[in-house]
């Protein structure tokens, strides 16, 4: 049976999930914050944590941002097949977060064109990437991103001989040349495989997993656990003070590729991985 949606619905879901991304981090964020200061043995880079921890119950009570890059807004959508949307769904999107940046008094971080540098004056656009899915609901996923971390993150198209090995030894390399820019504790998102743009897609999807799940397949776990080791022994730790927490957990994200190439991405995110999503249910057209 089809179904509909109207537009006002998707920009009133988007409007309150720009709003709660902002200013709530994730339970599983927060866990791993709180399992971190447990593990740090720095007296500096615990208190650092520590500090991490305040941000977030204050943004959390008193309804502010939780950092002042209130970033660009990704949001990603997955339709159901059978479910109509009345109305254009960029534009919807778009409307929601105009609203939400103005009523939350979120900074206003977009430019037009890259070159000409003038502001959009409310956060838009979004950018969009929408997927068709079965049923009659949409999966809708807002994630704000700073570009602190957001330009700390690197493509390679390696050889195929370069195999496994090339692929740690990249990952870690983009991490260690961030450093403290992305500010760490991060999340370390890697896309593996498919062509150049979806490896990118790849990695920043594997942000949206929640912070230490395990990949399913095999060997994307055993990259995953490699390459945490290797991140955490490179001695960052919190905000580029030292330490061995310099990354809350790694997330590979893998798919098919042609023979003659192995495209890998990296994403980085901050400490504040913010994300938040809603299911919309259709109504009988």
């Amino acid at each position: 049976m089809k179904m509909r949606i109207k537009a006002e619905q998707i920009t009133n879901a988007v409007y309150r999930l720009c709003l709660e991304a902002n200013r709530n981090l994730p339970p599983d964020v927060c866990a791993a914050l709180a399992n971190a200061v447990k593990r740090e043995q720095s007296d500096l880079s615990k208190n650092v944590l520590e500090l991490l921890q305040e941000n977030a119950r204050i943004a959390r009570d008193e309804k502010v941002p939780i950092c002042q890059d209130t970033g660009m807004v990704v949001v990603f959508v997955e339709l159901g097949r059978d479910l109509l949307v009345q109305g254009d769904l960029n534009q919807a999107i778009n409307a929601g977060v105009a609203r939400a940046y103005a009523d939350g008094y979120f900074r206003k971080s977009i430019v037009g064109h890259p070159l000409e540098r003038k502001n959009t004056g409310d956060n838009t656009p979004a950018v969009i990437h929408l997927t068709l899915a079965p049923g009659a609901c949409m999966k809708i996923t807002v994630a704000p991103k700073g570009f602190g971390s957001e330009n700390m993150g690197g493509i390679k198209m390696l050889k195929p001989a370069q195999g496994r090995q090339g692929v740690v030894d990249y990952v870690v390399s983009v991490v260690d040349q961030a450093g403290a820019n992305p500010c760490p504790p991060i999340i370390v998102g890697v896309g593996l495989g498919g062509t150049m743009e979806y490896a990118a897609l790849l990695a920043k999807k594997a942000l949206l997993r929640e912070v230490g799940k395990t990949a399913e397949h095999p060997l994307d776990k055993e990259l995953e656990t490699e390459i945490f080791k290797r991140v955490n022994q490179l001695g960052i730790g919190p905000q580029g003070y030292g330490g061995s927490e310099t990354a809350f957990a790694v997330h590979v994200e893998s798919y098919p590729t042609h023979i003659a190439g192995l495209p890998v991405a990296v994403n980085i995110n901050c400490h504040a991985a913010r994300h938040a999503e809603t299911v919309l249910q259709g109504e009988e057209c």
